[in-house]
């Protein structure tokens, strides 16, 4: 899954000071009518009106007739806000930095990453000797308009990489073999490898003649309806027909397995987490010739972590034991040694600040320890003694760390609210740092200056907020504010760096995140607290983080927005219907709005392990609670809106933004506008383009700007 400051500045040199105007009118012209039907669904003796049900047949000629005319409706009204043409010029400019990299790693002493050459629309792998060599160009999806990498995998000597594409964002991902000191394209071709609702995994062979895979059901195995579940463990040999690959592990083991691999420096050992969806804790297998051995439980409460690393996160191999981080009686996190032989013992007990992820380096291992916005990075020797903290400096968000226990050089890939991804080099034998490699960007940030906030929610808990303005700013209570938030399935909101948002900035606005419950900033109790029947602290979080941005005079509700997608879409329309007249406007990428037939969708059953069910009635009456789209109220003045979401999104229905804007635009008085674009050659946004990019935060702060009356030059 995705993912995306702001007041008065003052400039004693080009701008003087920028003064926030009133929010203007509504616009005159209105949106198109949506017709309703009579449809009414009965849950647990409630009956739910669904009258606009009609808009999820996507097929449908009079479904695809209506989305042209809300784009047409949508693209009218953006291009009549005068700020138009030079927020998405300033947008595009700060967009075009230098090179970006992403998700490096460190295998048979060859450093494989993602880079990116702005305006370059997807990113290309790359792979150089460790820790010096020439960049050799691996795999470039751009010689084919629309495919984008998915993933890759190297083999254990780094001899050979899989390679995952996916076309229009659908996320449907396709493997492929390619030899790296060539650059040539084996002949294996595999199809149905996950994406989208189950993630890709790849684990070779110690011998580098195969790989066992995460492959969906082929279509004719199954009935259709089950094509996007039952995902299992396949064997590929190198040179033979994916028609002739063998089940390896997982038939038939549950519609929403979902898998992740942990694989040594050198591939003798592998382990593998196993969990049934999104919001359940994991399994723990490690891999024995012919077999997988389970050498943990759910009971021990693992998660894998985020993103697709095999070296480390969740876990990380240091010789021949395993280090994974466990949530059993410790929401914080613990480190458990699991020895070959599958005996296990505790290196690490839990600590102040939750433990994110682990790395093992030659000699021992470094930990990411996270405490709402704040990260640091540990190093500690083989038996779990601490040796010395890595200087990487505050207001930073740590990413991938690229390291093997064959070289004393790890890479630390990180960066800040200031400055874009940075690579340091860290000799883990005297703790000195070098850096290797940095995004230059495109413009000053050094006068960005952040403050802290302590919001406090419902129940009594304290939110942090960070707030992004420019130096000098004033906290007059009308400054222009942008509110981002999640909080679900364990995702931690680092500081980021701000890049196009400085055009947002520059003028005057104010940028907050607030790191509230759902998420896992300060563990996975964090997490727990703010999933399933606990739902609903997510957003009294994340309204405690608005009013608390009121209390401390950076703006009032007529100057604030907020901004989400996916799991903060669900967020934003959670908000927006229990607190219509705390916001001015509120912009959605690809969310949730229709909690009760969500899992009708594949990735929705995936998720009824972080939502709920409406099969069962005590998880009905909370999702009934909160699903956004049943509480549009007629009448009410409602604020502005815009969802945004993509025909090929993999993840959330697009048809939930279609009823859900469909019934704002009807039901609200207030004259603000309620917009729906549904981009056509895209996805939920893991694999976009450059240019969708860079067109959505366009379109997002143009709306912003527009309704929030940021009146900057």
């Amino acid at each position: 899954m995705s993912k995306l400051g702001m007041l008065l500045a003052i400039s004693g040199v080009a701008c003087g000071i920028i003064a926030a105007a009133e929010p203007p009118a509504a616009p005159p012209n209105q949106p198109p009518a949506t017709s309703k039907d009579d449809t009414v669904e009965t849950y647990w003796r409630v009956k739910v009106p669904d009258p606009y049900r009609w808009l999820e047949s996507a097929d449908a000629p009079g479904v695809k007739q209506w989305i042209q005319v809300q784009n047409a409706y949508t693209e009218r009204v953006l291009s009549s806000f005068p700020q138009g043409a030079a927020l998405a010029k300033r947008v595009q400019a700060l967009s075009l930095t230098s090179a970006q990299r992403s998700q490096p790693e460190l295998v048979g002493g060859r450093l494989f990453f993602l880079q990116q050459t702005p305006p370059q629309a997807q990113s290309v792998l790359v792979a150089q000797s460790w820790p010096k060599g020439q960049m050799k160009l691996l795999v470039d999806p751009n010689q084919t308009p629309g495919v984008a990498i998915t993933g890759y995998w190297p083999s254990p000597d780094g001899r050979l990489v899989t390679v995952g594409t996916a076309e229009g964002g659908s996320e449907a991902t396709t493997l492929r073999v390619v030899e790296v000191a060539t650059g040539r394209r084996l002949s294996d071709t595999l199809p149905y490898a996950g994406g989208g609702t189950t993630p890709q995994g790849v684990a070779w062979d110690t011998d580098g003649k195969g790989f066992v895979y995460v492959r969906l059901p082929l279509p004719g195995t199954v009935p259709s309806t089950d094509e996007q579940f039952y995902a299992a463990l396949f064997h590929h040999q190198l040179g033979t027909p994916s028609s002739a690959d063998t089940i390896s592990f997982g038939k038939d083991l549950s519609p929403v397995a979902e898998y992740s691999f942990t694989v040594s420096s050198k591939g003798r050992h592998t382990a593998m987490m196993v969990h049934f969806g999104d919001g359940n804790p994991a399994s723990l297998y490690l891999r024995t010739p012919g077999a997988w051995r389970q050498v943990l439980g759910t009971d021990a409460n693992l998660r894998p972590g985020e993103g697709d690393v095999t070296q480390g996160g969740a876990a990380s191999w240091l010789g021949d034991r395993l280090l994974v981080i466990s949530y059993q009686d410790a929401p914080r996190g613990k480190l458990l040694a699991v020895e070959p032989g599958g005996s296990i013992a505790q290196l690490l007990p839990q600590g102040r600040d939750a433990m994110h992820a682990v790395y093992a380096v030659k000699g021992g291992f470094l930990i990411v320890w996270v405490a709402g916005p704040d990260w640091r990075l540990d190093q500690y020797n083989a038996q779990g003694t601490f040796l010395r903290h890595v200087p990487l400096g505050d207001g930073i968000g740590i990413g991938t760390i690229a390291a093997s226990t064959q070289s004393p050089l790890a890479l630390i890939s990180y960066s800040g609210w200031k400055f874009p991804n940075r690579w340091d080099q860290y000799d883990t034998r005297h703790g000195t740092l070098r850096t290797i490699f940095a995004v230059k960007p495109a413009a000053d940030y050094s006068r960005l200056q952040t403050y802290r906030l302590t919001a406090l929610s419902k129940d009594g808990t304290r939110i942090p907020v960070t707030v992004v303005a420019m130096a000098g700013s004033k906290q007059d209570g009308r400054r222009p504010v942008i509110l981002y938030g999640y909080g679900g399935y364990g995702i931690v909101m680092p500081p980021h760096f701000m890049g196009p948002y400085l055009a947002w900035l520059e003028r005057g606005g104010v940028y907050a995140l607030a790191n509230i419950r759902g998420g896992s900033a300060y563990g996975e109790g964090w997490h727990e607290d703010g999933m399933l029947d606990h739902k609903q602290n997510d957003f009294d979080d994340f309204f405690a983080a608005a009013q608390a941005l009121v209390q401390e005079h950076w703006t009032d509700p007529t100057h604030l927005g907020i901004l989400g997608g996916s799991n903060g879409g669900l967020l934003m329309g959670a908000e927006l219907t229990q607190h219509p007249d705390e916001f001015r406007a509120v912009v959605s990428f690809v969310g949730i709005y229709d909690m009760l037939r969500a899992e009708l969708w594949p990735n929705g059953r995936y998720n009824i392990s972080e939502y709920g069910t409406v099969t069962k009635e005590p998880d009905f009456q909370w999702l009934y609670a909160y699903s956004p789209l049943q509480h549009v109220r007629p009448g009410v003045a409602y604020p502005a809106v815009l969802l945004v979401t993509g025909v090929n999104d993999p993840r959330v229905a697009p048809w939930q933004s279609r009823k859900f804007a469909a019934a704002l635009q009807a039901a609200t008085s207030s004259g603000r506008p309620v917009l729906l674009l549904t981009r056509m050659n895209e996805g939920h946004g893991v694999i976009a383009s450059f240019s969708q990019r860079v067109g959505n935060t366009a379109d997002a702060l143009l709306f912003f700007a527009h309704e929030l009356g940021l009146d900057g030059n």
